[in-house]
């Protein structure tokens, strides 16, 4: 089946991956809903730069490692990211760039989309070694009026390039977040992430907000696990970047290979 073209969405095996995924008990009443009303896409079907219609691009190294101790400096270079052979390509390099060691790529989707509720996904083949940290997230629109974590901020896919097999689904809010986040890893039975690509997404709702990789759910956050502390009411717009180093994953090592890039697919949206 061709994955880019095909919406493979099963009810039936999503029904049965909530008795049969670990961690997921029947007791936590999951919630599954089939969205089939595509609001957004991009297939990066077009070779060069990215749609400015769509995406934004953040620029530098932020405040204090955009607040993770990161060691990338993030550019709108197309040595760094770039539409390439139907891909969305963003590509960490091993170099010395405004004061940095290292430059990569961080886009958004500010201003531009935003969605409350609803299924976002994203068809990603990671990179590897330690030190990398892909990520493909959401943050909520009042960002730049509230202080984080207050606006929260969604991870559907979080990667550490040391652990290939394995991938993370977290929130952060008021209470909880850093490295007190609501979170849940997945591990790939018998297979890495870096080597072939999988579909990445969440299915959100007014209470509940579910993790899944491929048709696989493996996790369910509600209100109640974050303790009636709820901030996931509000649009929210979409985040992908290529970290290098940082809190979560900390430096590369010698056997980290550069450059290094993290393909994506496509990026699609439904309500």
């Amino acid at each position: 089946m061709n994955i880019k073209n095909n919406r493979f969405w099963n009810n039936t095996i999503i029904i049965c991956c909530l008795y049969l995924v670990s961690g997921c008990s029947v007791d936590e009443k999951q919630k599954v809903t089939n969205y089939t009303n595509l609001v957004m896409q991009d297939e990066f079907s077009t070779d060069g730069a990215l749609s400015n219609s769509l995406w934004n691009y953040n620029i530098g190294t932020g405040a204090n490692g955009w607040g993770n101790n990161e060691l990338e400096y993030y550019t709108d270079r197309p040595e760094n990211v770039k539409i390439e052979n139907g891909m969305l390509k963003i590509t960490a390099i091993k170099e010395s760039y405004m004061g940095s060691a290292y430059t990569s790529a961080r886009i958004t989707t500010k201003g531009k989309f935003t969605q409350k509720y609803g299924r976002f996904e994203a068809r990603i083949k990671m990179p590897y070694g330690q030190g990398m940290w892909p990520a493909f997230w959401l943050l909520g629109e009042n960002s730049d009026a509230v202080v984080w974590p207050q606006c929260g901020e969604i991870d559907i896919m979080e990667f550490r390039g040391q652990e290939p097999s394995t991938t993370n689904g977290t929130i952060h809010g008021p209470g909880y977040s850093g490295a007190s986040a609501i979170t849940k890893s997945y591990t790939l039975p018998n297979d890495r992430l870096d080597t072939d690509f999988h579909v990445f997404g969440i299915e959100w709702g007014e209470n509940y907000i579910n993790f899944y990789v491929d048709d696989v759910l493996y996790n369910q956050i509600t209100p109640e696990k974050a303790n009636g502390q709820w901030v996931f009411d509000q649009p929210f717009y979409i985040i992908i970047n290529l970290a290098v180093g940082g809190n979560f994953v900390g430096a590369p090592n010698t056997q980290t290979v550069f450059p290094q890039s993290m393909l994506i697919d496509y990026v699609r949206v439904y309500n």
